[in-house]
């Protein structure tokens, strides 16, 4: 593979599996909300060896994915990998007081934003007949937390597309993988866990015990792409440190 596109690439998790895939030779187009982020992402991309194209877009709005997939097929290459990377927390908070609005917005980046990455960049794979793709779930998408119905819900949702879309595209050549990581040290859990203690918890959470880092996800991304990889097709790869069998 020559070329990958992954969308939330501008910290955290998203920039660690950029630079992983860049050090394995793959040239990278690099989607965030916020721009300068993902441009300074690419400027370790280069820095690395390797081109580099950073795009602004919401993931959640259909003309602007469509819009920056065609850039980069037009503009950089055929996207052969593809990473649903990008997603927000939303609120902690109990469902009864959980804002419609606030859910919505989770859901249209974590869910609906996966759903039109695969569709957009599986209209470009399919008449190659050649992809792989690898969704970013969580391990809440295999199990009930308290507080958090948005995102819950919304990575239950993106795991369900993840499989979907393995069996959809199976038939040409394109494999597609869900990653379920647990607490991972970034912006985001920071967030999750300040305002858990904002509302009276006064210890984290067990998982909270052993953060794992963007790195460790990453190599199991990178592992799913490569062709080493060939008959993974369907899987969710769970990377937390074994918080889940606990």
């Amino acid at each position: 593979m020559t070329v990958g596109l992954i969308t939330g690439a501008g910290a955290g998790i998203g920039r660690a599996i950029a630079l992983s895939l860049a050090e394995d030779g793959m040239d990278l187009a690099l989607i965030d909300i916020n721009a300068d982020a993902a441009a300074e992402t690419a400027e370790l991309i280069r820095a690395a060896g390797r081109r580099a194209l950073s795009i602004g877009a919401d993931v959640s709005r259909a003309d602007a994915v469509e819009r920056a997939v065609a850039r980069v097929e037009s503009d950089f290459g055929p996207i052969e990998a593809f990473v649903a990377n990008a997603g927000i927390e939303g609120i902690v908070g109990p469902i009864w007081e959980y804002g419609d609005d606030i859910f919505e917005k989770v859901w249209s980046v974590n869910t609906r934003g996966v759903f039109l990455g695969i569709k957009y960049v599986s209209q470009r794979m399919i008449p190659r007949n050649n992809g792989a793709m690898v969704v970013m779930a969580s391990t809440s998408a295999i199990r009930g937390r308290p507080a958090n119905a948005g995102y819950v819900s919304s990575k239950h949702a993106a795991l369900g597309l993840a499989r979907v879309a393995a069996l959809d595209l199976a038939p040409y050549n394109i494999r597609v993988n869900a990653v379920l990581p647990g607490p991972i040290e970034t912006r985001m859990i920071r967030s999750l866990f300040a305002q858990h203690e904002q509302r009276g918890r006064t210890s984290p959470p067990k998982s909270a015990r052993k953060l794992g880092q963007p790195d460790d996800v990453a190599g199991v991304v990178a592992f799913l792409l490569s062709d080493a990889a060939r008959h993974v097709n369907g899987a969710a790869w769970v990377i937390d440190g074994g918080n889940t069998i606990d």
